[in-house]
């Protein structure tokens, strides 16, 4: 066990459900699995218009996140679901597909409170069928927000609703401390610590305190799952990273004791004419980290991506929805 508490678990595997891209041409490797390599539903017939034959039904891409982290540990083999992506049936399409076992999913991780990762939500507590799932986010993940720049409207950021999510029987769990689950095999990471001086939050980020509107550039619900694997090191999986992704690798790094990072996976808020200026310092920052592995998603954008491709050739790779990765 690391000084942290956090145990070694023997392999982890991270299934993207949710994501921004869907390209079925990608290779894989023996790390890398792509959906048609991995089965689900068979071919089906094509359209009408169409002439004789059968098509592959595609995975679905959109503006949001989920994955499904399982790991095994000693004989032991666990599942949790982090977030639930932007619309209300993208999450059981892809899971659909995939031939995901939704009922093994033990626990349901929200890395924050934004809509891109909550809206499937009411699908995942219909399909877990009132079992008390345990649901764990920071308490500001039920706040209202909104983004709110200068002379233009403000665009509402709607949470979940944590009395519905309770009615269907998810058993939510507040915590802005770190939590550990499985008997310490699973960390995830609370309210991170804020270390960089680059990484500076979302601005224009408002939050209704109070009855007014006030600012909240940092975001603190966001938080991040991290596993240690035997020999390797830290496989961390974020939702947006809006904490930043330096900070959340060295909070990981931190709170686990663990000094290595395996496996970065997830967004890293580096898309967009607000971000794409702190992609310079991130990606040296992480090229000093060294992982063996970088998979930025979501909200990385084209540009931060190439850099860290650049950076990091060895390390990069391109996800796609439906996309394993096994470590």
């Amino acid at each position: 066990m690391a000084a942290g508490g956090l145990r070694e678990v023997d392999s982890v595997e991270v299934v993207c459900l949710v994501d921004n891209v869907v390209d079925s041409l990608l290779g894989g490797t023996d790390v890398v699995k792509r959906p048609f390599t991995r089965g689900g539903q068979p071919p089906v017939e094509a359209a009408p218009f169409m002439g004789p034959g059968k098509v592959t039904k595609s995975m679905r891409a959109e503006h949001g996140f989920s994955a499904l982290i399982s790991f095994r540990v000693d004989s032991e083999r666990h599942s949790i679901l982090l977030d639930s992506g932007i619309s209300l049936d993208g999450l059981a399409h892809n899971a659909t597909l995939l031939g995901i076992d939704i009922q093994g999913i033990e626990a349901v991780v929200l890395s924050h409170g934004h809509p891109d990762h909550v809206a499937g939500l009411g699908w995942l507590a219909g399909q877990l069928g009132g079992r008390g799932v345990p649901l764990i986010a920071h308490p500001d993940a039920w706040r209202e927000r909104r983004f709110a720049p200068p002379e233009r409207p403000p665009r509402p950021l709607p949470p979940a609703s944590r009395p519905a999510l309770e009615a269907a029987g998810l058993r939510v769990q507040d915590s802005i401390d770190p939590t550990y689950l499985f008997d310490g095999a699973l960390l995830i990471t609370g309210e991170i610590e804020r270390t960089t001086d680059f990484e500076m939050g979302f601005p224009f980020h408002e939050t209704r305190r109070d009855g007014e509107w006030q600012p909240d550039p940092l975001i603190l619900d966001d938080q991040a799952v991290v596993l240690n694997m035997h020999g390797k090191g830290l496989v961390v999986v974020t939702g947006c990273g809006h904490a930043g992704m330096i900070n959340t690798l060295r909070y990981a790094m931190k709170v686990s004791g663990v000094e290595r990072v395996h496996a970065v996976i997830g967004g890293f808020h580096l898309s967009g004419p607000l971000f794409e200026g702190l992609a310079v310092p991130t990606v040296e920052a992480m090229r000093q980290i060294a992982p063996s592995t970088v998979v930025p998603c979501h909200c990385t954008g084209w540009t931060a991506g190439q850099a860290l491709a650049a950076a990091l050739p060895e390390a990069f790779v391109q996800n796609s929805v439906g996309t394993a990765y096994l470590f």
